[in-house]
């Protein structure tokens, strides 16, 4: 066992968006140091608070996964070094959840390779994190994007990619507590390219309308300008799927399929895998955003949302700029945004960040969805804590949001780190950055 570095408990106060004078404060109540970490290469750690524990997996110094745990009301983590580690790839992040038994399940460090998944022996005890060489044994040699899904009725969904790009499938699985099996939840793929192209996949978000929401756009190769079709598809179960109107739709849902593009945007035309981001109005309705390029060549940000019997899509941008992306890896992000989100007093919000503009959050129409200025709402982590420590150059911060269910009102936990960016999943030479510091932040809203 290793000791926290301890508590720390101080107001921060922080700026909010550029031309908004109002000041707020947030309180740190803690800060525990975690480990030393891998910093020349992002990839995706992962923290999990739930059933009074709380679990953080990662990349060590020396490429490891690890997982530290430590009970709420104790500071001292307890490590385990886990049979595996990453090379060069930013796909390679971990994701882990607790069933309803206190289980621990976490899988990750996958990139078209054979699944990786590991479980827990006893309840929510991370030192006896064992291999599990297989779930259901077919579709399992080629796998990315690993995610923990809770089902309708509370059930764990795991949903994979068994493919490469440009030639995968989703896959969904179901697992039995009782029995400490899985199986697949769908007899077919969700979505299936037919060796042609495959579904990039945003989702799935469980709606106030109490529907599974998902968005996705097309790939023909490896080459990320060949995105197009940007899609869209709902469920009450993950089982039986429908068009945003409705419509039922037979799996697997192909680009054939009637009744699921939301914008027909061509190759080559400006969009970028996990564009659609999935948010909903005051009324419920699903709205996605997203960038493609306009008649003049130009990124802008568009927002798309049903209504009626249609989808009513909105340029919310002016934007001088064109990002025109290609080829393979993982690729350096130009320009980001948000999900819509209603505020309470019936507006909606949109945030973004630029390589030239910089970042804020839109205050949109409700009716029209057009910009109408920008939002005061506060940003969620505190401005100072953004600067990076680090004096070599290129070094970025990343943060963590909590993937568990953390019961204490007005408190969050995050996880910080700082690496350099992508490097489109090459090697780097030496030089390389100093292992950087993972450190646990609690919180609080004040």
């Amino acid at each position: 066992m290793k000791k926290a570095i301890g508590k720390l408990s101080f107001i921060i106060p922080f700026l909010l968006l550029a031309g908004v004078s109002a000041r707020a404060e947030i309180r740190v109540d803690k800060v525990l140091e975690v480990e030393s970490v891998w910093a020349g290469h992002p990839v995706g750690f992962c923290l999990l608070t739930d059933g009074g524990y709380q679990y953080v997996v990662y990349y060590d110094a020396d490429r490891n996964m690890r997982i530290a745990m430590r009970k709420l009301d104790q500071d001292t983590w307890t490590y385990t070094t886990l049979p595996s580690s990453t090379g060069w790839d930013s796909h390679n992040y971990i994701r882990m959840a607790l069933d309803r038994k206190g289980y621990l399940h976490l899988s990750g460090n996958m990139h078209c390779v054979p699944l990786i998944y590991f479980r827990s022996q006893r309840p929510y005890d991370a030192t006896t994190l064992q291999r599990i060489p297989s779930m259901v044994g077919t579709e399992e040699k080629r796998c990315t994007y690993p995610q923990f899904i809770k089902g309708a009725r509370g059930e764990m969904i795991f949903r994979y990619r068994d493919g490469g790009s440009g030639n995968g499938n989703e896959i969904f699985n179901v697992y039995d507590e009782s029995t400490r099996t899985w199986r697949r939840l769908l007899d077919k793929p969700l979505t299936d390219g037919r060796g042609q192209m495959n579904a990039y996949i945003r989702g799935p978000v469980k709606g106030p309308d109490g529907y599974f929401h998902i968005s996705w756009v097309w790939r023909n190769t490896p080459d990320c300008s060949t995105n197009h079709d940007l899609s869209y598809a709902r469920s009450r179960d993950l089982v039986h799927w429908q068009t945003a109107g409705g419509e039922p739709l037979d799996l697997p849902i192909t680009i054939d399929t009637l009744g699921v593009i939301v914008d027909p945007i061509p190759v080559q035309g400006g969009v970028i895998n996990g564009n659609g981001a999935i948010g909903f109005d005051g009324d419920n309705r699903v709205t996605l955003s997203y960038h493609k390029f306009d008649k003049n060549g130009k990124t802008q940000a568009y927002c798309a949302r049903w209504q009626d019997d249609g989808w009513n899509i909105v340029t919310v941008s002016d934007w001088d700029y064109r990002w025109y992306f290609s080829g393979g890896g993982s690729i350096h992000s130009e320009i980001g945004l948000g999900a819509v989100e209603t505020e309470s007093d019936g507006s909606l919000t949109l945030s973004w960040r630029h390589v030239k503009y910089g970042s804020s959050i839109w205050k949109l129409n409700p009716e029209t969805l057009t910009v109408v200025g920008v939002s005061k709402k506060e940003p969620q982590i505190p401005r100072l804590l953004g600067k990076v420590e680090s004096d070599f150059l290129g070094m970025q911060v990343r943060w963590a949001n909590d993937l568990g269910e953390n019961s204490e009102p007005g408190v969050r936990y995050m996880l910080r780190w700082e690496t350099l960016d992508r490097n489109r999943d090459r090697p780097r030479s030496d030089p390389l950055p100093k292992p950087s510091t993972l450190r646990l932040y609690k919180l609080r809203d004040y």
